[in-house]
């Protein structure tokens, strides 16, 4: 990356369900953010190593395949890249932990379209400062 960063654009999904991951993409696609598909959060911390300035929301489930989950991957996105938007999904209602990092957002699953958009609206207009 240069010192003449572009800002951030890029809308990243974690989700192994391949149609849950299509239908994200499809309503993040109406957005002014460029829509990057991952399966694993070793995938989605690969191009947060190399996308990571361009990224401006995570959509990620919390149960993902491989060794790392969704909220272990949160928590390394919000210590390394402290501005992208974090927001986790899932559908077990005990899900949701206490150890979410600050300025997570939880979204239950079935998620709304329209709660989904609120998120990268937010992602877009209203940037997450970084947490000191």
């Amino acid at each position: 990356m240069t010192a003449m960063q572009s800002e951030p654009h890029l809308a990243l999904i974690v989700e192994d369900d391949p149609d849950i991951r299509a239908l994200a993409a499809v309503l993040l696609e109406e957005t002014p953010l460029d829509v990057v598909e991952v399966e694993s959060a070793e995938a989605a911390l690969d191009c947060l190593r190399n996308r990571g300035g361009e990224v401006a929301m995570m959509f990620a489930d919390v149960r993902l395949p491989g060794e790392m989950d969704g909220v272990q991957l949160a928590k390394a996105a919000c210590k390394l890249w402290p501005t992208v938007r974090v927001v986790l999904t899932s559908g077990d209602p005990g899900a949701m932990s206490d150890d979410l990092p600050e300025g997570v957002t939880f979204m239950p699953k079935p998620w709304r379209g329209l709660d989904v958009l609120v998120q990268a609206e937010k992602a877009i207009h209203d940037p997450q400062p970084p947490v000191m």
